[in-house]
């Protein structure tokens, strides 16, 4: 992992975690002064992260009801910039719907919006699946992670 998505996954967890503490000013300082390139890493990892927890509630089977994802989703999102939260809104309902192709249609409206979205997701699956503590430990673990590859990769083999 090169430096630079070292820090996009740093920036990643912010967000989530700007997002968990429903904190607005955490959630734009996660994302200022990135450029596209950082951007589109952030996404990344945030969207590696959406999938790995939904394999994950699927794997394990934890029932989750569509209605309280969104309405967890309500609650996360007033973090957002007030232009976004109405996309993550849109989004998660299309999610709940089963339609894909309308979520992929917010979501792709541009990269941040994408991000946005990702994030409160990520934050969204979390809670339900580990609940606020365990989630936190799950984002520790994955910047565990990160940051040893980060090491890693920067030293050779």
């Amino acid at each position: 992992m090169s430096d630079a998505a070292h820090k996009a996954s740093d920036r990643a967890m912010d967000l989530v975690r700007g997002y968990l503490d429903h904190d607005a000013i955490a959630v734009r300082e996660a994302l200022a002064s990135l450029d596209a390139g950082g951007s589109l890493e952030v996404y990344a990892i945030l969207n590696g992260l959406v999938r790995s927890t939904i394999s994950i509630m699927e794997l394990t089977g934890r029932p989750f009801r569509m209605e309280d994802l969104v309405r967890r989703a309500d609650e996360v999102a007033v973090a957002a910039p007030p232009h976004y939260e109405f996309a993550v809104a849109e989004a998660t309902r299309a999610w709940a719907r089963g339609d894909q192709s309308a979520m992929r249609a917010v979501s792709c409206r541009e990269l941040t919006g994408a991000v946005h979205i990702s994030a409160v997701g990520v934050a969204v699956l979390g809670l339900a699946l580990w609940g606020r503590s365990g989630l936190l430990d799950v984002l520790a673990e994955f910047h565990e992670a990160a940051t040893a590859l980060a090491e890693e990769w920067t030293s050779g083999p």
